[in-house]
């Protein structure tokens, strides 16, 4: 089974499984160890590799609910190996839960320090090793009040001031660890560097705003057996598991073996976007590349000659994989080019000016969801917000829910652009991609990813497959750049392409042990 195929860390929960989880494990628990004292021992361990040690103090920031408690633990493990701790307490003791009240008792009785709120806020900037955000787990609903969202404020700007590590016990707080977005618009959220998350890995912390403020993201378990996990259905989209899906080539191999790709777009003034989609599909293994442009074909691509180029009409499109949007515009034409691609196209990848005119046209709309054969979807967060006729904003508030959306109404794979960007299919299985950074926030890199997406999709024939191997290979390439100085300001579409090429063959002749590929 798929769930069985991935780690702990792959596979993504939302917050009412995971209470589900604890629940039942709750129930049935034994041994010596509560979850709490486990969550605590968890994160001082973590906090010992990151920055606490014996030279100054660390700063435990403990919340009014279980997450405090797992603070308190967490203190009295690190007193434990030798560090001194400071509590800050944010919340009615009285309001605690047993273990988190035997939490704050065994902290007390080992003589831990404890600080008022606003004598933190006021005195002094102490020097800590790291600060340790226990304030609010999965289950904050509402904005931090006035008190505790200036304490937010001041972790975030004491951190970046004196280069304080922060460890969020299982959520950042303020985020939502569902959809990845803070609480509210205005809400304040700690800045972590690292978050240790407890029971099972969270989409918020991967998606939307979350990749900001996670920091780096642990798993811990609490040793919770493998029977009280339920069949998962989201996933990270992470490189171990794309090793099986492209093979090596075979020596008796043609450019026929590979796929046909028929780039449709570049409209008057959007030339560029149509070969940038072309050059892609090149350098991501397609056999064969046609690009057919409203504004005029030229003659054809000086750096990359390997491009054909056709007249508008002139290119049949059954048996080929069709590519169409970038810089496609809304023109009658271009109408006309889209609802033949749907009706004819052996497989289709659908961006940009393709998406607008499927949103504002229920006969395009009825037509791509008749479909039966191979489709991907790329929309950005506003276009796909024209398509389920909701604000930007409303997608970015939940962007798992609307890649669900998009993909049930136009039964498609679809591949939701952003920080974190959410591969889905029509079942609502759902992965969410661990690569690409700022980089890729410029003009150009969506009909590179379009163009990829089309070249894999021929080359494999299924679109989840296709839709989780471009975007991974798409962001990992802007990473690696990025890693070598190129960027992320500045860096072109243009430049992702060899690095691209690089790591689908990486991803393809992953089991060789010469060292070459």
């Amino acid at each position: 089974m798929l769930h069985q195929a991935f780690t702990h860390e792959a596979r993504l929960y939302s917050v009412e499984q995971i209470r589900e989880i604890e629940n039942r494990a709750l129930a049935a628990h034994q041994g010596d160890m509560s979850l709490m004292q486990k969550a605590g021992l968890a994160t001082a361990e973590l906090a010992m590799k990151i920055g606490a040690d014996k030279h100054a103090p660390v700063l435990i920031l403990a919340g009014p609910g279980n997450n405090g408690g797992d603070a308190y633990e967490a203190g009295y493990q690190l007193s434990k190996l030798g560090c001194k701790v400071v509590f800050v307490i944010c919340g009615k003791i009285e309001n605690y839960s047993r273990d988190a009240q035997a939490a704050l008792q065994r902290a007390r009785a080992a003589g831990l320090e404890f600080a008022e709120l606003d004598e933190l806020l006021n005195a002094p900037q102490q020097r800590w090793s790291l600060i340790i955000d226990g304030l609010f787990g999965i289950g904050l609903k509402r904005s931090p009040e006035a008190g505790i969202a200036r304490l937010i404020e001041f972790v975030n700007q004491l951190s970046i001031e004196k280069s304080i590590p922060v460890l969020a016990i299982d959520v950042p707080s303020g985020l939502n660890a569902d959809t990845g977005q803070a609480t509210s618009q205005d809400s304040a959220v700690i800045q972590a560097s690292h978050t240790i998350s407890f029971i099972a890995n969270k989409s918020g912390l991967h998606t939307g705003s979350g990749k900001d403020y996670a920091g780096q993201v642990s798993i811990s378990t609490l040793d919770i057996a493998e029977d009280f996990f339920p069949e998962c259905h989201s996933y990270l989209n992470q490189r171990t598991s794309l090793f099986p899906l492209l093979k090596p080539r075979k020596q008796n191999s043609h450019k026929g073996s590979f796929g046909d790709i028929v780039v449709l777009g570049g409209a008057k003034g959007m030339a560029g976007a149509a070969i940038l989609a072309a050059r892609a599909a090149q350098f991501a293994g397609a056999g064969r590349i046609y690009c057919s442009m409203l504004a005029g074909a030229p003659a054809y691509d000086s750096l990359h000659p390997e491009i054909m180029f056709r007249k508008v009409g002139e290119i049949s499109l059954p048996g080929t994989t069709v590519v169409i949007g970038p810089g496609l515009g809304t023109s009658n034409l271009a109408h006309a080019l889209l609802s033949k691609a749907i009706l004819t196209a052996q497989a289709l990848v659908i961006d940009a000016d393709a998406l607008n005119l499927i949103a504002v046209d229920s006969k395009l709309r009825v037509l791509l969801h008749n479909r039966n054969t191979p489709c991907i979807i790329t929309p950005h967060p506003l276009e796909a917000a024209r398509l389920l006729n909701q604000s930007a904003a409303d997608i970015q508030n939940n962007r798992l829910l609307a890649a669900r959306e998009l993909a049930r109404q136009f039964n498609a794979v679809a591949i939701l652009k952003g920080s974190g960007s959410i591969i889905c299919d029509p079942d609502g299985k759902l992965f969410i991609n661990t690569t690409g950074n700022p980089a890729l926030a410029s003009g150009g890199t969506g009909d590179v990813l379009a163009g990829v997406a089309g070249a894999l999709l021929a080359q494999l024939g299924n679109s989840m497959d296709a839709a989780r191997m471009a975007a991974w290979v798409h962001g990992h390439a802007a990473d690696e750049l990025v890693m070598r100085g190129l960027g992320p300001i500045g860096l072109s579409a243009s430049e992702l392409l060899p690095e691209i090429r690089l790591h689908i063959n990486k991803l393809a002749y992953h089991s060789k042990t010469d060292g070459r590929l």
